[in-house]
């Protein structure tokens, strides 16, 4: 009996382990199917999730921005537009340029300035290639951002100097020179005035700091004095001659140095009146005759320099003014203070001698006033003592 039950416990022992035996081959098969159904379904995902980015794979990912503009899931074009569009904004923002008192309105594009838009949207869209396709997948899928700002840059100023060239025309003022002048038939004395210039390296440099700063809205451009090349004080030695005294004045600046009696024209003849210079000087200067037909026709047609010759030991030549008309000295003392010559300004021989070396070529010769409506040849002024 013992072998027997013995026997039976073990049939039923063995009946045991073959079922065992089965439900763990089923287990492993089932977790084999598990394993590849899992297996192929994330295949199959990744699979979709690598067609659903190759198919978005020109897009900008979300929550990605340039320049404060939201790109994401554009195309480089659209995002392109949207970016320049913006950036015009700031482009054609007005400029209010003061100089001098004046003003004058100019935008960063008219200076020349550039938007990189679409370095910065290729920037936007590499944002793509950090990131494994599963989690741009997973961005674009659930539209989560990934949170990046691309900055916009900006650079050029090529037309600065055009547009300050403008400002420097209208701001300029010439600088005025000391000066004894001709006005409305009398002397006129010019004082020196400095002028004005745009400083242009400041100028230019203050635009460029405002273009590289952005958004600034008002510039102000600085302006140089500009100094007259003649003063008071270096003016000079010029000559006025009052034919209504027979007087000549020599000025150093804007003070008579010296006076001396002259003739002028006498009735017929005329010592024209103006703003005239000398031109060149001579000493013993020869004379050849003017008139060979009329009042010198019984005078040599060429009379050697000196003491005894018409113009006498020297002469100052003023041959803007009609009429050859010269400063110069006389053999005929007497006719000096009265209205005797033909044009010239006749002076004592001892006195044009004084004169000469303080009236340098280039200074101004003014001749002003007239001789009196009755006046006689050989009269004097009627105020003037001789």
């Amino acid at each position: 009996m013992v072998r027997f039950v013995s026997q039976a416990n073990e049939g039923i022992s063995m009946a045991k382990g073959r079922h065992i035996s089965k439900r763990r081959t089923r287990a492993v098969i089932i977790v084999a199917v598990v394993a590849g159904i899992l297996v192929l379904a994330v295949g199959g995902a990744a699979y979709a999730a690598y067609r659903y980015e190759q198919a978005r794979a020109d897009t900008i990912l979300p929550g990605v921005t340039v320049a404060g503009i939201d790109v994401g899931e554009m195309t480089q074009p659209e995002a392109i537009a949207a970016v320049r569009a913006g950036a015009q904004e700031l482009l054609s923002a007005p400029i209010t340029v003061k100089a001098s008192g004046k003003t004058w309105t100019v935008t960063p594009q008219e200076l020349g300035r550039r938007a990189n838009v679409v370095a910065a949207v290729n920037r936007a869209l590499a944002v793509n290639e950090t990131m494994g396709t599963f989690t741009r997948f997973w961005h674009r899928f659930r539209e989560e951002s990934v949170e990046r700002q691309i900055k916009l840059s900006y650079a050029g100023d090529a037309k600065i100097e055009s547009f300050l060239g403008t400002v420097a025309k209208d701001v300029a003022v010439k600088p005025v020179d000391a000066a004894l002048a001709y006005e409305n038939g009398d002397v006129a004395f010019v004082k020196s005035r400095p002028g004005q210039a745009l400083d242009f390296p400041a100028a230019t440099k203050s635009l460029r700091a405002a273009l590289k700063a952005d958004g600034v809205t008002k510039v102000a451009l600085s302006t140089l004095k500009v100094a007259p090349k003649v003063t008071e004080d270096t003016l000079g030695h010029n000559v006025v001659v009052r034919v209504d005294e027979n007087k000549l004045y020599l000025y150093d600046g804007f003070h008579v140095i010296r006076t001396f009696s002259v003739a002028t024209a006498k009735p017929g003849y005329t010592t024209p009146d103006g703003d005239w210079k000398v031109t060149r000087k001579a000493v013993n200067p020869t004379w050849y005759n003017p008139a060979l037909d009329s009042w010198g026709a019984d005078l040599p047609a060429v009379i050697p320099g000196g003491p005894s010759a018409p113009m006498g030991t020297r002469a100052i030549y003023i041959d803007e003014a009609p009429g050859l008309i010269r400063i110069h000295g006389t053999p005929s003392d007497d006719s000096i203070g009265r209205y005797a010559s033909h044009g010239c300004i006749r002076m004592h021989n001892s006195e044009v001698e004084q004169l000469y070396p303080l009236v340098p070529v280039g200074a101004r010769i003014i001749i002003v006033g007239t001789r009196p409506a009755g006046a006689a040849e050989w009269d004097t002024p009627a105020t003037v003592d001789i």
